[in-house]
């Protein structure tokens, strides 16, 4: 519904089409709003309910609700609408202003979750170097100024005006519209274009890593839970699991892809984060889902592969290579003890399966 809207108003900006769909667009538009006027209130009527204690009050708990970054986006995306009831307000602006309820999207997005998050987590060092920028626009526009300003007493008639100069030369975009002409000027501005490159780098980079870091934050979390989930592991504290979580290493697989076959060298196990194999008895396949794991028999006896595993659908597998797998079972004998347990139950299926193809 969002998409639709922010497509529905660029679309609606081209002339032919908004005067052919007008009754479409207008019936659209109210469509929209009457849905998302009905999940804004929605919202605020069940906010009560969130373990939030600071939604808990039934009049403060939503009006607490209602100033929070998204419940202020999801009331600008409907504000437009009725305030065209009350106000004069230009068509051609309301329709431009509609395309905030784009906004709504960080709501459902991981990728602009992420992206916010990151720019909180790097806010001061963001603001750091914004201020640095700033100092540095003003130092070149007071500069230029009087480098320039008898030259050309129009083009930088004043600071303010010459900062237009400065932030188009900082940003390296240079438009060309204004431009030194004496040579004190350009040299000066040559010397402003590298600086620039430096500068405006500076968010950039904080940007960058924050992101990648918030990334691998989130990856961390996600294979964390995916491992404490697992009940071979569930007696483990959380350093211990994040010690695990540490060591694993992310295979994504096709469908019927073979992870191994029997008879196969044993490198590692693997723990199932998304999809389902299939565990190729004769006769008898076993399916795994996420949650499970496998490949630990092969590890545990310093054998081959006693089956050949493949996947029944696109799989997220974490790998646990051999030397990390056995360096924990040697430092928690409690863990040892329960996949030995595992593993002869599933060497027990094995050979009891295999005895009676023989017997067939």
């Amino acid at each position: 519904m969002i998409v639709a809207n922010v497509v529905a108003v660029v679309l609606e900006t081209v002339e032919p089409l908004g005067l052919a769909y007008k009754a479409q667009f207008v019936a659209f538009d109210l469509f929209s709003v009457i849905v998302f006027t009905i999940e804004y209130l929605m919202r605020l009527w069940v906010v009560v309910e969130s373990n939030d204690q600071r939604f808990s009050r039934p009049f403060m708990g939503r009006l607490r609700y209602s100033l929070t970054p998204m419940a202020i986006i999801d009331l600008l995306a409907i504000a437009p609408f009725y305030l065209s009831w009350f106000l004069s307000i230009d068509l051609r602006f309301l329709r431009v202003f509609r395309l905030l309820r784009l906004l709504k999207l960080t709501r459902y997005s991981p990728a602009l979750e992420t992206l916010w998050a990151a720019v909180h987590t790097q806010r001061r060092a963001l603001a750091a170097a914004f201020v640095v920028i700033l100092v540095l626009l003003v130092f070149a526009s007071s500069i230029i100024y009087l480098l320039e300003h008898e030259a050309q007493p129009v083009a930088f008639a004043s600071i303010p005006q010459a900062m237009w100069w400065g932030l188009a030369t900082l940003t390296t975009v240079g438009y060309g519209d204004v431009a030194p002409i004496t040579a004190a000027g350009q040299v000066f501005g040559g010397l402003i274009m590298v600086l620039g490159i430096g500068m405006f780098a500076l968010p950039a980079g904080i940007l960058a890593t924050a992101f990648a870091d918030e990334l691998r934050k989130r990856e961390f979390v996600a294979n964390w839970r995916m491992v404490a989930s697992v009940p071979l592991f569930s007696h483990l504290d959380a350093l211990r699991i994040a010690e695990i979580v540490s060591r694993l290493e992310l295979k994504i697989l096709p469908p019927n892809y073979a992870v191994f076959d029997k008879g196969d060298a044993a490198d590692a196990m693997y723990f199932i984060s998304v999809g389902m194999v299939e565990v190729e008895i004769p006769n008898d396949p076993h399916g795994l889902a996420a949650g499970d794991f496998f490949g630990e028999i092969a590890l545990l006896q310093d054998g081959p592969r006693t089956a050949t595993v493949r996947t029944k659908s696109e799989c997220q597998l974490m790998a646990l290579n051999v030397r990390a797998f056995k360096n924990l079972l040697m430092s928690d004998p409690d863990l040892r003890e329960s996949l030995v347990r595992t593993s002869e139950e599933r060497l027990r299926e094995l050979e009891t399966q295999g005895t009676s193809d023989q017997a067939n």
